[in-house]
C-alpha cells in the first residue's frame, strides 16, 4: 500500500496571521483513494528560522489504526521540510478527545511546548475588584519603547525555556521584536490592543498587561486573547500577576467581549496554576519538533 499527499485545493493566506503565511488543504491518499486529511501551513522566514503547523488531521472510520495518521504526518513533515522549514508544531485537543493524537505525536518526536486556555468572562456584576488599591493606567507613547523592551526579555526568557528546538535567548529576543512589530505596528495607538500598567496602593508600578481582541476562530464574534501580563521582579508574590488577570477580565467586558483567552508555556508552572486557579480551562495543547 502506497500512501501519498495530493493537495485539496490552493494555497490561501491566512487571516490575522503574520503577512506570509499560506496553509493548505492535503488529502491523505492510499493507492490514490482518499482516506482522510491534513492541513499544513507555513509562516513566513524570520529570526528564528521558517516554523511550519500542522492541523485538522483526520483518518476515516474504517482506515483507524493502520498507521494511516502517522504516515500522515510524515508525509507532511517532508512537505514542510521541501519548503525550509525548520520547526514544526502541531495543536491537539485536551485529553480524553485528544488521546490518540497525543500517543502518535510522542512516538513522531513531538515534545509539550505550549497549551491554550481560555475562559467566559464573567458578568459586570461578578467582577472581583482588583484589590489591594490597585489601579490601572494606559500605557503612553513616551512610555512604549521601555514597555516594549520588558516585553522582549520576557518574551526571550520564556521561549528559550520551551518545547523542541527552543531559539537561543537572543534568536528569541529577535522575534520577539518580530512579533511586536506585526501586533503593534502603531506602538500603544495600535487599535485592538490594550496596554496596561498596574499600579500599587503607594503608585508604584508593579505589572503589565497587554492585551488584544481578535476575531473568534468559527466565529464572527470577537474574544480577548493575553498576549502577556507580568509583575515587576521587585513585586512579584504579592498578588499583582494575578490582579492584572483580573484587570484583563475587566478589559474585556467594558468592551463586550465574552470570551479571553491565552497562551502559556508548558514549563511555567506559576503561571499553569494561576490561570487554573482563576478559573480557565485547556482548549489546545500545542507540541513541537525539529525538522
Amino acid at each position: 500500500m502506497t500512501t501519498t499527499l495530493r493537495p485539496a485545493g490552493p494555497e490561501e493566506d491566512v487571516p490575522g496571521a503574520p503577512p506570509g503565511t499560506r496553509t493548505r488543504r492535503y488529502e491523505i491518499c492510499v493507492n490514490s483513494r482518499p482516506a482522510g486529511g491534513i492541513r499544513i501551513t507555513v509562516g513566513p522566514d524570520g529570526p528564528t528560522g521558517r516554523t511550519g503547523e500542522l492541523s485538522e488531521l483526520a483518518v476515516e472510520e474504517n482506515g483507524r489504526r493502520r498507521g494511516r495518521g502517522t504516515v500522515g504526518v510524515l508525509a507532511a513533515e517532508e512537505v514542510l521540510r521541501a519548503r525550509g522549514v525548520s520547526r514544526v508544531i502541531a495543536g491537539i485537543p485536551p485529553e480524553p478527545d485528544g488521546t490518540a493524537a497525543l500517543a502518535m505525536a510522542a512516538s513522531l518526536g513531538y515534545v509539550p511546548d505550549t497549551r491554550w486556555m481560555a475562559k467566559a468572562v464573567p458578568a459586570e456584576a461578578d467582577l472581583p475588584e482588583l484589590g489591594g488599591g490597585r489601579t490601572a493606567r494606559p500605557v503612553t507613547e513616551e512610555e512604549f519603547p521601555a514597555w516594549a523592551a520588558r516585553a522582549f526579555a520576557s518574551f526571550a526568557r520564556l521561549s528559550a525555556a520551551s518545547g523542541a528546538g527552543a531559539p537561543d535567548p537572543e534568536a528569541a529576543r529577535a522575534a520577539g521584536e518580530e512579533a511586536l512589530r506585526v501586533l503593534l505596528p502603531d506602538g500603544a495607538a495600535t487599535r485592538d490592543a490594550v496596554l496596561r500598567t498596574l499600579v500599587d496602593a503607594d503608585g508604584a508600578d508593579v505589572a503589565s498587561l497587554w492585551l488584544g481582541f481578535r476575531r473568534s476562530e468559527g466565529s464572527t464574534g470577537r474574544r480577548g486573547w493575553v498576549y502577556a501580563v507580568e509583575a515587576d521582579e521587585a513585586h512579584r508574590g504579592q498578588g499583582h500577576g494575578r490582579a492584572a488577570m483580573l484587570l484583563a477580565e475587566r478589559e474585556c467586558r467594558a468592551a463586550g467581549v465574552d470570551e479571553l483567552g491565552l497562551n502559556v508555556h508548558e514549563g511555567n508552572a506559576a503561571a499553569l496554576g494561576l490561570y487554573t486557579s482563576l478559573g480557565y480551562r485547556t482548549t489546545r495543547r500545542w507540541y513541537a519538533k525539529r525538522l
